[in-house]
């Protein structure tokens, strides 16, 4: 992958090529930020470019022996680490075709729709003790072609703490023109120790016109159509492509969400269970993903109330509903909205018990609603 395939980012792309002029390479860097902000594009185009032999002062030539291994994943220097459903295999070596084909084919992705290539269970996925083996092993080989050795480890945060313990004496003191390049969404939940031997490089948000120039040339769709998925995506290009039909998460988000709040405003208490045990059938990963949806919802249903809708991020299925269930996000319940589901989600990515969090989530909800 090129810089130029990569949407947008150009700050963080001119600091990367400026790293590999100068020789000022950090051994290990953090990309935190959305995996659809492009991390792993990012991660990828650096790779290539430090590797390129025929490098510009922009980017890599993209057809030199390197640039072509790297474009296809088989550069025997570029070296992964990813979660992986243990049960299935203990080290990413089990899943490294797969994972291959996936990067090569929509390098913007999220963890649920890796989760679901390897498990159609969607059991959680980790970085074990035994990837921390195997990524030392690895790394304690002389580079194959002579030069630098990068080793990417995509969802550091799903590494477990005995994973990550292993890894601070070779993060710290790496072999010789080594570099670790990390992807991540949040800092919270990385391992103080590990973070503070990385150098972090904040992702942002996607720009609006990057990605409408990259949509517009890289889709067959309206000026309108555009426009609408830019709206809603909010700088992440992962909604993009869910909004475009590559997963069915949003359909199910919404129905759940517009389910949640007619049932809760009614206090039909017997639907309201059987949305929490709906919801607590859903693999973890698409409960997170639809508790960010919701809080997504109440942010907008507070513009529409307090603004003149310009700002609104909605698809019409959403503009229609909120169009009578706005008025009941207030100041004074929105506060509790945000915290409730803000909890929720923490709470699911540690395991809690899930028929208890979306029950606990029924009863605020249906007391929230009429407090507004």
């Amino acid at each position: 992958m090129q810089f130029k395939d990569v949407i947008g980012q150009e700050a963080i792309k001119a600091r990367l090529i400026h790293e590999v002029n100068t020789g000022k390479i950090s051994h290990a860097q953090l990309f935190l930020g959305r995996l659809g902000h492009g991390g792993l594009p990012l991660a990828l185009a650096f790779t290539q470019y430090l590797f390129c032999e025929s490098k510009t002062a922009t980017d890599s030539c993209g057809a030199c022996p390197s640039c072509l291994k790297v474009s296809d994943l088989q550069h025997p220097d570029l070296m992964w680490s990813f979660p992986v459903v243990l049960s299935k295999s203990p080290t990413s070596i089990g899943f490294l075709t797969e994972w291959r084909e996936q990067v090569k084919q929509q390098p913007y992705f999220e963890l649920r729709d890796w989760t679901r290539i390897m498990d159609p269970k969607e059991k959680k996925p980790v970085i074990g003790t035994e990837e921390s083996q195997e990524i030392i092993r690895k790394l304690s080989l002389k580079s194959y072609e002579g030069g630098y050795k990068v080793m990417i480890i995509w969802m550091i945060t799903s590494m477990n703490q005995e994973c990550s313990n292993k890894l601070l004496k070779i993060l710290e003191e790496p072999p010789p023109k080594t570099v670790f390049l990390c992807i991540a969404e949040s800092g919270d939940l990385i391992l103080p120790t590990i973070r503070s031997r990385t150098q972090t490089i904040v992702v942002p948000r996607l720009d609006r016109d990057d990605m409408t120039r990259f949509l517009r040339n890289q889709n067959k769709l309206g000026a309108t159509a555009i426009e609408t998925l830019v709206t809603h995506a909010e700088g992440d290009y992962c909604r993009v492509l869910e909004s475009l039909g590559q997963n069915n998460d949003y359909e199910l988000n919404r129905d759940l969400f517009i389910q949640l709040m007619r049932v809760c405003y009614k206090k039909d208490v017997i639907p309201m269970l059987d949305w929490a045990d709906e919801a607590a059938a859903l693999p973890k990963e698409t409960q997170k993903h639809f508790l960010v949806y919701a809080l997504h919802m109440f942010r907008q249903s507070i513009l529409k109330n307090y603004t003149d809708e310009q700002l609104l991020k909605l698809t019409e299925e959403e503009h229609a509903f909120l169009k009578n269930f706005a008025r009941f996000i207030t100041g004074n319940n929105l506060f509790d909205f945000v915290k409730t589901f803000d909890d929720a989600h923490y709470h699911v990515d540690r395991n809690v018990n899930s028929k208890l969090i979306f029950t606990n989530i029924c009863f605020k909800v249906m007391r929230y609603i009429h407090d507004a």
